[in-house]
This record gives structure tokens, sequence and C-alpha cells, in this order.
């Protein structure tokens, strides 16, 4: 008897000690589960919703600058350059002296404005005397005639050599100055000092842009030319500024192709806020445009590709998080279309849920 109560006592106690550990590996694992304050603090969740599935098209182009709003400068006059003032990427105002260049022109034409000044002096001089011998009929009238014509010619020489001066915008020096026509960037300059200049020069000493606003011309494949619309949006990304887009659109579709790549050029117009865009920049402009369908998308960030299977983590709760595979569509840079596996309305981990995940699946 004695025997059979000290056996029912240890079974007793061996029953209670089981009980207590699966109570406390129930326990321990209900708290392995259990997001912490720190780690809600670190989680972002998301609400799966049901949109328009959206294709991105995305192409290689450059920056350049705003061809309505560039101006090349050429040498109205041959000489030496005696000044350049500015170098290449200066910021310049409208009418700042750029170079200067001494021009035998010049003198030539501070000469002719000399001579037109005073045959047109000795002109007036000569009408008067004419009309004063006319009064006295000591000449006939058309010995006026004659001299008012000769004052006339003067007077059309005079201002002809003034509009030269005007054009070329000449002083009372033999220097010609060159002068920003806007305000604007330098974007391009082919003179130094000591250059000798011919007057039938063809190549531009400077070339001024603004850059407030600039395009970005990028190249279309011929297979894609179908998908390109005008006023598509378009953003674009530089190595420059990695972390940074830039939003435009696409207002201009050249509709012709390059006979060597077979491509197409588009052009994205931008504002160059604090002119971080530089002209020739290489840049890569995304296009988005909607296929017609609908399905459940969520940030791409929440997608976790494990063990051939793409995973989110479906948020319940702190202590109820589920794992779950889904069939993925489409994964654009910030949204990822889900064909299967979703339902609209519920919640997933976007951030860190590799840390959740890991600690579930481990």
């Amino acid at each position: 008897m004695t025997k059979d109560i000290i056996y029912a006592a240890a079974f007793a106690v061996a029953g209670l000690s089981l009980a207590a550990c699966e109570k406390k590996e129930h326990m321990e694992e209900s708290k392995a589960f259990m997001l912490s304050d720190t780690m809600m603090s670190r989680i972002t969740l998301d609400t799966v919703r049901t949109e328009a599935v959206r294709n991105e098209l995305t192409l290689v182009g450059k920056v350049v600058p705003d061809e309505n709003q560039v101006i090349k400068i050429y040498p109205l006059v041959g000489g030496n350059v005696e000044e350049v003032d500015v170098e290449l990427g200066d910021n310049v105002r409208k009418g700042q002296k750029l170079a200067v260049i001494r021009s035998g022109e010049v003198a030539d034409f501070e000469r002719q404005m000399i001579q037109a000044q005073s045959d047109l002096l000795v002109a007036q001089k000569n009408l008067s005397s004419t009309e004063d011998l006319f009064e006295s009929k000591l000449v006939p009238e058309r010995d006026v005639i004659s001299a008012r014509q000769m004052v006339d010619k003067a007077q059309a020489e005079l201002n002809r050599v003034k509009e030269i001066f005007s054009i070329y915008g000449l002083g009372k020096s033999t220097n010609y100055t060159v002068k920003s026509p806007i305000n604007g960037f330098i974007i391009d300059k082919n003179v130094n000092r000591g250059m000798q200049l011919r007057s039938d020069n063809s190549e531009s000493l400077f070339t001024v842009g603004q850059i407030a606003d600039v395009w970005v011309m990028a190249n279309v494949n011929e297979s894609d030319i179908p998908r390109i619309k005008l006023g598509m949006a378009a953003a674009v990304r530089t190595i420059s500024f990695s972390d940074e887009v830039f939003k435009g659109k696409v207002d201009k579709i050249y509709n012709v192709l390059d006979p060597d790549t077979k491509a197409m050029k588009i052009r994205i117009q931008l504002q160059n806020v604090g002119f971080k865009l530089k002209p020739e920049m290489h840049a890569t402009v995304s296009l988005n445009f909607e296929e017609g369908s609908e399905m459940q998308a969520i940030p791409s960030q929440a997608i976790i590709f494990d063990r051939s299977k793409n995973w989110v983590m479906v948020y319940h709760s702190r202590s109820k998080i589920e794992t779950r595979p889904v069939d993925v569509y489409r994964s654009l840079a910030n949204r990822t279309y889900i064909k299967s596996g979703l339902e609209p309305g519920e919640t997933v981990i976007s951030k860190n849920q590799l840390l959740v995940y890991d600690a579930l699946n481990d």
C-alpha cells in the first residue's frame, strides 16, 4: 500500500513538472513572437490596396540646355583678343563684358563715322549758302535741289555708320567689347587671350545658356515606341544625385529614328532648382504607364525572396504575424503588383520585415 502511494506521488510530481515545463515553454514561445515597443517603432505597416497596374519603361539619356534659351556669340569683327574676363561655367549677366578685341575694323568704322559727320556738316553749309544765293536770284533752283540731295545723301551715310555702331555696340574706343546678350552660364568657350581672329571666323567665341529649365534627351528603342505618349510623367535620376528624383513630363516626341541606333528621341523638360542638373550629365529616365487592369499592390520593399519564393509578413497583431507566400505579377521601383496571396485591406510589414521573418522562421 505504502509503495503504491509512493508511486502515485512520484507520478503526480512528474506530471506537475511536465506541465510546468510545457507552460514555461509556451510562455517563452509566446514571448518570442511578441513584437516589443522598440521593434514596433522600427517597422512600417502598409495596407494592401487595389490599384491600376502600371508598367515602367527605363530609358537612357543626357541633360542638355533648353535650346530656346541658348545663344552663341560670334565675333562681328576680326582682330587681336586683348582680354577674356570669363571662364567656362561662369554665371554672367546680360550686358556683362566677356572679352575685348582690338580691331582695325573698329578703327575703320570710327574713321567712317568722323568722315560721315564731316560730310554732313559740309553738305548742310553748302545747302545754306546755295539757298541764300537762290533768294538773291544768283543761282537757279536746281542748284538748291542738288544741295539738298547732297545733305540727304550725307545724312543717310551717317545713319548707316551709326547703325553699325549700334549693332556692334561700339563706343569711342578702337576696341570691340564682346558682351553677354542674356543672363545665364558660359556653357562653351572657344577664345583665349592673345588669339587673332579673322572677320570671317565661323566659330562662336562663347555660348551662353539659361539652365533654370533644362531638357533631358532620352533614346527610345523601336519596340517601345508605341508606349510613348505626350505628357507622360517622367522620373529622372542622375549619378551625381542618386538619392534624388527629378520630376518632369514628356513634352516632345521626335518622330524620326536615328539611322545608326534605330532609336527615337524624346524630350523631358525639367525645372532645374539650384542648378543641380548640368549639361551633358548622364540621366536614367523612368516612364510609368497604365496597362488597363487592376491588382493588389504593396510597396516593393515589403517583398522577401527566400527559398525560390516571394513572401510577405502579414500583420494581424503584435503576437500574430503570418509569413505568407505571394505570386508577384510585376515589381517596379516603388510598387509591386500581386496576382494572388493577399486581400484588399490586409496589413503588411514593409520596413525591417526581414528581422521579423528571421525570428519567425529560423
